[in-house]
């Protein structure tokens, strides 16, 4: 049976008599991933706000389970550049998180390298990965992402969107997401709601793609695009080497090298 985790019937907002929201519905169910596209000022951030108590919304009820536990990555997280914060640092400031638990997180996120660098020198991939390291760590039922592949590039983005799915697959968490990645995020989501202060349509994205107020919108900037539906033949160790897939190695050490007998990566020594 389906557990819907949070909802919103009949949103409306204004600011000083200018509509940004009117008669908005949104549903996020547990184990599911929806998408919220539009164009800049369609309220897609506004209506995120709402639902999370941050804005109150002129109209309209929001609805959400018992003790929901929501983790809410921004669009930017802005560090002092002076601020001397690890990103082991960073993830222990969860509560009740042990340096176990870092370690086992930035295995599954791929920052198991880094776990000693300053954030300030993360490239913005490798930043997102540890924001959603930290939102692993606090276990949430509800996961929600401004704008998660921001200044990422576009095998990046593949490969964050591929993660925040296994996210979803592996904590039976509800995301919910704002997105402009169009060619990737319909890929990468079981639900769209395009929004334009108003819902324009919402579904699954293959129906989305061919509605007339999605094409209407979009239709400019997805010319030359279909839905992104590549899969890799290879990933990445935990250098980011080129290695066959599923020969990625995860027990790298830079003093001791490959310290996993079974490893079948073949740059690997294993003496």
């Amino acid at each position: 049976m389906t557990e819907q985790l949070i909802s919103v019937e009949k949103a409306k907002l204004s600011f000083s008599g200018r509509l940004v929201l009117q008669d908005v519905d949104l549903v996020v169910n547990r184990g599911e991933i929806v998408t919220i596209i539009g164009p800049n000022g369609a309220g897609k951030s506004c209506l995120v706000k709402g639902l999370l108590g941050l804005i109150d919304f002129d109209h309209g009820t929001v609805n959400k389970i018992n003790n929901l536990k929501i983790a809410y990555v921004p669009q930017k997280l802005h560090i002092d550049e002076t601020m001397p914060l690890s990103v082991a640092r960073f993830l222990k400031m969860v509560p009740a998180v042990s340096t176990a638990n870092v370690h086992e997180v930035l295995q599954e996120v791929k920052l198991q390298n880094l776990e000693q660098s300053a954030i300030q020198d993360l490239s913005g991939g490798e930043l997102q990965r540890l924001l959603l390291a930290r939102v692993i760590l606090q276990s949430p039922d509800l996961v929600v992402l401004d704008e998660p592949a921001q200044g990422v590039d576009v095998i990046g983005q593949q490969e964050l969107y591929q993660l925040i799915a296994s996210i979803r697959d592996r904590y039976n968490c509800g995301i919910l997401m704002v997105s402009h990645d169009l060619h990737l995020v319909m890929e990468a989501t079981d639900r769209v709601l395009c929004l334009n202060r108003h819902i324009c349509c919402t579904g699954h994205p293959d129906a989305i793609s061919k509605h007339p107020e999605y094409l209407r919108l979009f239709g400019d900037a997805m010319d030359g695009f279909a839905v992104y539906t590549h899969h890799h033949d290879h990933e990445h160790d935990s250098h980011g080497n080129v290695v066959p897939l599923g020969s990625g190695c995860q027990h790298w050490d830079d003093a001791a090298g490959c310290r996993q007998e079974s490893c079948t990566n073949p740059e690997h020594d294993h003496g």
